[in-house]
């Protein structure tokens, strides 16, 4: 399904590529959108629909991390402020700044470690309750600390619990509003919501599916209260694309708090991580900015490089999974 076309992406667009995905069943959908300057081009193969909507999982967090940046320009919040200046009830708050709470540095516990509080696993009828952000950070706040702030590096979405509960005790609103407010309104981005404990998607979406005693079940349906703040929000690739072309070319920070996000940090994966932002090295020596993201039957990368292509990709995985060394093919096929 293609949107635009020109010679200079036409040689690289990998639609075969999503295309093999879905025929060798590793994902029932997949969708791409790339925009640059020469225009925007796409690709949907399976259950996927051009402009389908999907959930974004931790994606999420670029837009918190964002707005949290928004109100370190307005000198209301302050990057290497302990957290319990904002939000009372952290482990080690007092110890703990802004800065480690975005970059995954603060060593909080991850809640969605325990056992039934991950969204990427089946939890049957549990998946449609509803979760208050309080609770998430008491199951944390019961478990010791993976290591002292500064001290290490581990991802966590509890993290982003904090980051989002800093939000609203600094701006009296929810955070969703204030998301909506500072960004969605902005850049007219009518297709990105945080749906709170609504469990569906908008209509068009392609099926999410998670294989359970050996059979797949239709996993579309979900509360993503139990993510809240860490990866409920729902978008579209062009919404997507349009977010991160704004904020990695400046329009939504001060070039400082950009430059601050930049920032990032080793984390002994495949990324290194900065505040709400991922840093991928390809291998052919570029890189890429964005943040990726999961929930149960959907995966999403979202990234830009610094020439200005930005690329969304959302695919619902079926249990043969697609592996890694696809993923990095089929970008380093875009950015090199």
């Amino acid at each position: 399904m293609v949107l635009a076309t020109s010679m200079a992406l036409t040689s690289q667009f990998p639609a075969a590529e999503l295309d093999s995905w879905v025929a060798g069943g590793w994902a029932s959908a997949a969708l791409l959108k790339v925009e640059d300057a020469a225009g925007v081009r796409g690709h949907a193969a399976g259950e996927a629909h051009e402009d389908g909507y999907f959930r974004i999982g931790s994606a999420t967090k670029t837009f918190v991390a964002t707005v949290v940046l928004q109100l370190v320009d307005e000198r209301k919040v302050g990057l290497d402020d302990p957290i319990d200046r904002y939000v009372a009830g952290v482990p080690m708050g007092d110890r703990m700044t802004v800065r480690q709470v975005l970059n995954h540095t603060s060593g909080l516990y991850d809640y969605a470690h325990e056992q039934g509080y991950s969204t990427n696993r089946w939890r049957g009828d549990a998946r449609f309750r509803s979760y208050r952000p309080q609770e998430l950070l008491d199951v944390a706040a019961g478990r010791p600390s993976y290591f002292d702030p500064g001290e290490g590096w581990h991802y966590s979405n509890t993290n982003y619990v904090v980051a989002g509960l800093l939000v609203e005790r600094v701006t009296g609103n929810r955070y969703g509003d204030e998301i909506a407010d500072r960004i969605l309104k902005p850049l007219r981005l009518k297709r990105t919501s945080v749906p709170g404990n609504r469990a569906g998607l908008p209509e068009p979406h392609a099926r999410g599916y998670s294989e359970v005693d050996g059979r797949l079940v239709d996993a579309t349906l979900m509360n993503p209260s139990l993510d809240w703040a860490a990866g409920e929000m729902i978008s579209t690739a062009d919404d997507l694309n349009t977010f991160f072309g704004a904020l990695l070319s400046g329009r939504l920070t001060s070039a400082a708090s950009l430059a601050a996000m930049r920032e990032a940090v080793p984390t002994g994966t495949i990324f290194r991580y900065g505040l709400g932002l991922q840093s991928f090295d390809l291998p052919c020596g570029r890189q890429v900015w964005g943040h990726g993201g999961e929930l149960i039957g959907y995966l999403t990368y979202a990234v830009r490089d610094d020439t200005g292509r930005t690329a969304t990709l959302s695919y619902n995985p079926l249990p043969a999974e697609v592996p890694g060394e696809a993923v990095i093919g089929l970008f380093a096929s875009l950015y090199c």
